[in-house]
């Protein structure tokens, strides 16, 4: 009887090409349906992401390696053991440039609060964007 598989492939993907392509055991992913873990043999699915982490974790002999990739919306499917995630952009912890992280926290708090005293609904809303990508950012290099 053939050995049945306890991993599966994990694959980030972006615009500017693949950020992520291992092999894991679990993954945790922030759905705008709620949080989803996939394991091995799950079944198909397909599903909206929200600014936050991706949680890998990754078979190392018997240490268990965890990786945290900050990923901005996007996709995640999942497929005979293939776990597809398609990303407008993606980082994993130890790509992040912390300083530029934080200067897009600052430029986005500065941006909120100059368009709510120019009473401009969208461009407060695109700038909560931004904090919300900069915080996600920041807060997954704090895993290095």
């Amino acid at each position: 009887m053939a050995e049945e598989l306890t991993e599966m492939t994990v694959q980030v993907i972006t615009p500017n090409g693949v950020v992520y392509d291992h092999h894991g055991t679990f993954v945790l992913a922030h759905t705008t349906g709620g949080d989803m873990g996939i394991l091995p043999h799950m079944i198909s699915t397909i599903a909206g992401l929200e600014i936050d982490e991706l949680k890998v974790r990754r078979p190392e002999d018997k240490n268990e390696q965890v990786d945290y990739i900050a990923v901005n919306g996007g996709i995640v499917e999942v497929n005979r053991n293939l776990v597809t995630i398609v990303a407008d952009s993606a980082e994993r912890e130890r790509d992040i440039d912390v300083s530029r992280a934080e200067r897009a926290k600052m430029r986005a708090e500065r941006e909120i609060e100059e368009a709510k005293v120019a009473h401009k609904t969208d461009d407060v809303r695109r700038a909560e964007i931004s904090l919300h990508r900069a915080l996600n950012r920041l807060n997954v290099s704090k895993h290095q």
